[in-house]
């Protein structure tokens, strides 16, 4: 398993901002909790590479916004924010050591935070930074390679996987305040606990749950299911408006086609 980050940006309090007031951000202690974060990755058994890439563009350590890797192609993103749209071509170079390139271009903008894929489904939120010509963009590629998009509407958060990620069984882990759950409904779902509502965001490393330490009745939910989770403080970048799966890309080297 493939686990590609990128290094904080010292520009990083002047990141975007859409559903959160800004706070100062701490640099130390993000680059701290990033390396942390690395840490956990390669407990879980992933191959972890940092890039410097984009260092000087704010929001580059988010770096999962900028490809949607498939197992047959890597789709490198339009992005929806005008200071983040050089940033897919800084990562392109080191997703082409691993995958076919195909691109998204504008006026069509997707980001990879508002894409979800569980098996050959991909789900795609429709949000501030993901349009319906990116989406129709996607669906063509996806159906290429036998995957069927699904959009789902986002409301009150910044993309789709801040309201609903994906259990190792395939289950939606979800807040369905934050999205159009009819647009889920015919599938298996588990919801955060209601005192956590910014809990669904987890990523999924060779069968381990990874969350956020500040959501731990949401943690027990899931350990209840019976998956292994690990948790690890990310603090610095929720005031940035950034969750655990943005900080990465993570893909199978080899996949299995």
């Amino acid at each position: 398993m493939i686990a590609l980050t990128h290094a904080p940006s010292p520009n990083l309090n002047s990141c975007e901002l859409t559903h959160v007031e800004r706070v100062p951000i701490n640099l130390a202690e993000a680059v701290r909790q990033h390396d942390g974060y690395c840490a956990m990755l390669r407990e879980c058994g992933a191959e972890v590479r940092r890039l410097t890439a984009n260092l000087e563009l704010p929001d580059s350590v988010f770096i999962e916004d900028t490809a949607i890797v498939l197992d047959e192609v890597a789709i490198m993103t339009s992005m929806g924010a005008r200071s983040r749209q050089s940033e897919p071509a800084g990562i392109e170079p080191e997703l082409a050591k691993y995958r076919e390139i195909a691109r998204i271009l504008p006026p069509a903008t997707i980001e990879g935070g508002d894409v979800l894929r569980v098996g050959r489904t991909i789900f795609v939120g429709i949000s501030s930074r993901t349009n319906e010509a990116g989406i129709n963009a996607l669906r063509e590629m996806a159906r290429r390679h036998g995957c069927t998009v699904i959009p789902v509407a986002v409301r009150g958060c910044l993309h789709l996987k801040s309201a609903m990620t994906a259990l190792p069984d395939g289950r939606l882990l979800l807040n369905s305040d934050w999205l159009d759950a009819a647009a889920v409904a015919r599938f298996a779902r588990v919801e955060v606990d209601a005192a956590e509502p910014s809990a669904a965001n987890v990523a999924l490393v060779d069968g381990n749950v990874c969350l956020s330490s500040a959501y731990p009745r949401t943690a027990e939910r899931i350990r209840g299911l019976g998956f292994p989770v690990l948790t690890i403080g990310l603090s610095e970048f929720a005031k940035a408006e950034g969750c655990v799966t943005c900080l990465s890309l993570i893909f199978p080297r080899n996949p299995e086609f």
